[in-house]
């Protein structure tokens, strides 16, 4: 992905938690001061923050890029287009309807965030992976195992053979059964979970195409699959990153059920159909 084209701010709010302490020194300075890194050298933000030249250097690889020109590019690009961060932290004297509209409006910036940081070629091959699999497993513990029943529950309508398990056991069975022409689509908000790597395991030794929808950051998953989603979130202390993530999980997985539907055509349309009159017998 071209990293001129992925927006600065968002990186580092999303790897802010995996961060040192020098280096959420400089995450909160440029957070604050987006407009000054653009103008600034890499010896002058060091000298400013009292950390080493490295240290900066160091920071910009963490949230991914190159280096600090890497991220100044990308911030000049943002600035160039400003957006306005409408995600404000919500307090504990708040009421309700504050917290309701602090609560979309999060929901909106990670769905914004996200957006941004989709890699479009990424997007293309995941489409085209699924199109011509022979079947597509679902994977995902916790709380993705969740958004991986959303995902099955939509792919179902599509006439795929498709398939997604909550129990952990019987996911590591399923990704034993799978061979090289099946896709495996794995959420998880962290990518380091150890029932994913399990799973990781089993499906690279079956020569399985895997997609992932992961969080902006480097992981085990991140760094072994195949074709990669990223998501953005937000992290507070009422709502955990991971948690307001699986909006953008979800989302993520409705553009894709999308694009399947309208790349297969009239195939797609009659399993449609043919749920839909099924689905009818169920109402009175």
């Amino acid at each position: 992905m071209d990293q001129v084209n992925q927006h600065g701010l968002a990186r580092i709010r999303s790897n802010y938690s995996r961060l040192s302490e020098k280096e959420k020194k400089i995450a909160d300075y440029i957070l604050q001061h987006p407009k000054t890194i653009i103008h600034h050298t890499i010896n002058q933000i060091a000298d400013e923050l009292e950390v080493a030249d490295s240290t900066v250097f160091r920071f910009c690889q963490r949230v991914g890029f190159k280096g600090y020109q890497a991220l100044k590019i990308a911030l000049a690009a943002e600035m160039a287009t400003p957006v306005t961060d409408i995600h404000e932290k919500i307090q504990a004297g708040d009421d309700v309807g504050t917290v309701s509209e602090k609560v979309f409006r999060s929901n909106m910036n990670t769905l914004e965030d996200t957006f941004k940081v989709i890699d479009q070629k990424a997007l293309h091959e995941a489409v085209a992976a699924l199109i011509v699999a022979e079947k597509v497993e679902f994977f995902g513990i916790g709380g993705s195992a969740i958004v991986s029943i959303d995902a099955y529950h939509k792919f179902l309508r599509s006439g795929m053979q498709v398939h997604a398990n909550l129990d952990a056991h019987m996911q590591l069975m399923a990704a034993s059964q799978l061979r090289a022409k099946d896709v495996a689509v794995i959420i998880s908000h962290s990518g380091s979970t150890k029932d994913i790597m399990d799973i990781l395991h089993v499906l690279r030794d079956k020569n399985v195409t895997i997609i992932a929808i992961t969080n902006f950051a480097k992981s085990t998953l991140s760094k072994q699959a195949d074709i990669l989603l990223y998501t953005v979130s937000d992290e507070t202390e009422f709502r955990p990153e991971a948690l307001s993530s699986r909006i953008a999980e979800l989302t993520l997985i409705d553009a894709l059920y999308t694009n399947v539907m309208l790349a297969k055509g009239e195939s797609a349309q009659q399993a449609l159909q043919d749920m839909r009159k099924a689905i009818a017998l169920k109402r009175l």
